[in-house]
């Protein structure tokens, strides 16, 4: 009986996902940001940032780690990437806001923010990102997890997710590739995400990159 009755409810919850509108996979949640400590492994996502497909294919083992400071509202976060066979660490703070996570440089116009979106995997965090430099508006969509295997059911939610924003098809990472060590060299993160989206000329040799890879690897 105690089987059958689980069987139900597993039905039910696979009902209950399949008729989930848009507006409810992109509404905002509330996160309990004292669960935000510790190291998330950055799985996929898509972006309309110009380059950000492009790089996707050449990024391998990526993860963030989130520390709280002294102060309750703000965390800083460490965060790897492997590109080329080298690894790149860049660090960088963030406060909440309103449930977001909030990035700001108002003497250069930067203002990034990460929302948190439904997600089907109890150790996973999708954001959504809205990324603006002047009048440039970029947005992204970013599945994080403690594990480098998620279900099934998470990755078509993340699809659908994307559908219903307009954005291009998910891309994933090799979830097989070697992570990048713990004490790589750090750069600071702000003023990279700032550079990349200000670089016009990058922003440009960024969509004929995307195009082609679109054609001929994805």
């Amino acid at each position: 009986m105690r089987s059958l009755a689980l069987l139900v409810l597993l039905c039910f919850v696979c009902l209950g996902h399949a008729d989930l509108d848009c507006g409810a996979l992109l509404k905002p949640i509330h996160y309990n940001h004292d669960e935000l400590r510790g190291k998330y492994h950055f799985l996929g996502g898509s972006s309309n940032l110009p380059g950000s497909r492009s790089w996707a294919y050449t990024l391998t083992g990526v993860w963030a780690e989130a520390f709280p400071t002294s102060q309750s509202d703000i965390f800083e976060f460490t965060q790897a990437q492997r590109m080329f066979g080298k690894c790149f660490n860049i660090k960088y703070k963030m406060a909440i806001e309103n449930g977001a996570l909030v990035m700001k440089q108002p003497e250069h116009s930067f203002y990034l923010k990460d929302e948190y979106l439904l997600t089907d995997c109890p150790d996973c965090v999708t954001l959504y990102e809205t990324a603006t430099s002047g009048n440039d508006t970029f947005y992204s969509l970013l599945l994080f997890s403690k594990s480098r295997t998620v279900p099934d059911s998470a990755l078509e939610m993340l699809k659908k997710q994307a559908e219903c924003q307009n954005m291009p098809s998910v891309i994933m990472l090799n979830k097989h590739s070697e992570a990048c060590p713990d004490d790589p060299a750090p750069m600071d993160g702000a003023e990279a995400f700032r550079y990349v989206m200000e670089a016009k000329m990058v922003h440009v040799f960024g969509r004929i990159m995307d195009a082609l890879f679109d054609i001929f690897v994805n």
